[in-house]
């Protein structure tokens, strides 16, 4: 997958689609705690007062030097489950995150979330 180390330097920079349709910024990353790889990022969209944050799977993402270009595209993206900017990604909305993307669900065997950010 992806160094976690170089993780941290794409905080803050454009995504794109495949087609480079912007879709936003990259704010954060969201980790599998059952692998602790990369899973999700939340996207920054949005007029400043009227923004929120879109979760975009990183599984086949490629970073650019001006960009992070991610394997779905923009309307998508811009369909997926939002949290405020200052929120936290409820539990409740877990499932509904992996199925808008048609990405398999599982809790760990204790029932516990299946991502974290860090």
């Amino acid at each position: 997958m992806f160094e976690a180390a170089n993780i941290r330097d794409w905080i803050g920079l454009p995504v794109v689609d495949e087609a480079e349709d912007k879709i936003g910024t990259l704010e954060s990353i969201y980790y599998d705690t059952a692998t602790s790889e990369p899973a999700f990022g939340t996207v920054t969209t949005g007029l400043p007062g009227f923004q929120k944050l879109l979760f975009v799977p990183l599984a086949g993402a490629l970073v650019a030097p001006k960009h992070l270009l991610v394997a779905f595209p923009k309307k998508l993206v811009k369909d997926a489950p939002t949290i405020a900017t200052d929120g936290e990604l409820d539990a409740t909305l877990e499932p509904e995150l992996f199925q808008h993307y048609g990405l398999e669900y599982r809790t760990g065997s204790g029932g516990e979330r299946r991502l974290g950010r860090r």
